[in-house]
């Protein structure tokens, strides 16, 4: 009975001595995460917050008025124009997406599996970064001598006689939004797809051939299982990107179109700061919702 009393005890102090030095080490643990806390604080969800609290307050054409209305989202999720630009927004963020995934995917995977030396994979793929160099805005506007009515593939197609006459719908339409789209956000799509790509392990391409398995089903059966969360990583730039641009849509659809961002900026040109406010908070959401769909589908904690 000595002997189990004084395991016991000798059991009930070893906790006790774990548990005085877990404390310990779990005080440094937050206060070595306490500068990333602070910084996320201030540059992440203090903007947050006072966007969330502005879209309650109410204005006019001479300031803002602190309140707390619901008026800012009764009248944005009340309008059939809002309703009308988000479906605009999420048609150009599906397309954008769908083009940017097909390309990046076989860009990437031209990279990773037809480049036999890492030094070409790494020359290559910093071509592709070249056009990065400049601003969107450059890049963006560089389609218009190419694309106008008098642009470069207009007046190439007219001298070959292919075409009659000019191609109205190559500029200032929604094709040349998405054209730019795509342009503009490829890259994000084909750089996490390329990492996921180039840590897949070539012995199981080896295996998959070896049993017999066509080119086809090793791309089908191996390669896109596994590049699955660069394509989600790829897919939530795209999607995030796409989203809350405004640029793009204004200059390219020759002010044709309207974005839930062009809308935002066009609220607040007005200085209906809180109007802008809560169709923010609402696109967040609605990003959010995105995000999380692809979240569920694919587990990019493999990639992380």
């Amino acid at each position: 009975m000595a002997t189990i009393a004084s395991t016991e005890a000798n059991e009930t102090s070893g906790r006790a001595r774990s548990r005085g030095l877990r404390s310990p080490l779990r005080a440094i643990s937050y206060l070595q995460a306490t500068p990333l806390l602070l910084i996320l604080g201030f540059f992440f969800i203090l903007p947050i917050l006072t966007i969330l609290v502005v879209s309650f307050w109410d204005y006019d054409f001479a300031g803002l008025y602190p309140d707390f209305l619901t008026m800012n989202y009764t009248d944005t999720l009340g309008s059939r124009v809002t309703w009308k630009t988000y479906l605009n927004t999420l048609k150009f963020t599906a397309m954008t997406w769908a083009l940017t995934l097909v390309i990046g995917f076989w860009v990437a995977y031209f990279l990773a599996f037809h480049i036999r030396t890492t030094t070409m994979q790494m020359v290559l793929f910093l071509v592709c970064t070249v056009p990065f160099l400049t601003s969107n805005i450059i890049r963006m506007i560089s389609w218009i001598p190419v694309l106008g009515r008098n642009g470069l593939v207009n007046s190439t197609l007219t001298e070959l006689g292919i075409i009659p006459q000019p191609i109205e719908w190559l500029l200032y339409s929604d094709f040349a939004v998405v054209l730019a789209l795509v342009h503009l956000n490829t890259l994000f799509m084909v750089t996490p797809i390329f990492n996921t790509l180039m840590r897949i392990d070539r012995a199981l391409i080896e295996a998959a051939r070896d049993g017999g398995a066509s080119g086809w089903q090793v791309l089908w059966n191996v390669v896109l299982p596994l590049a699955k969360p660069g394509m989600a990583i790829g897919s939530i730039f795209v999607v995030t990107l796409v989203m809350a641009d405004f640029s793009t849509v204004q200059v390219m659809s020759g002010g044709q179109s309207a974005s839930v961002a062009l809308m935002m900026k066009n609220q607040m040109s007005l200085l209906q700061y809180p109007a802008a406010a809560a169709n923010a908070v609402v696109l967040l959401i609605v990003v959010l919702l995105m995000v999380a769909a692809i979240l569920r589908v694919v587990d990019i904690r493999k990639e992380l």
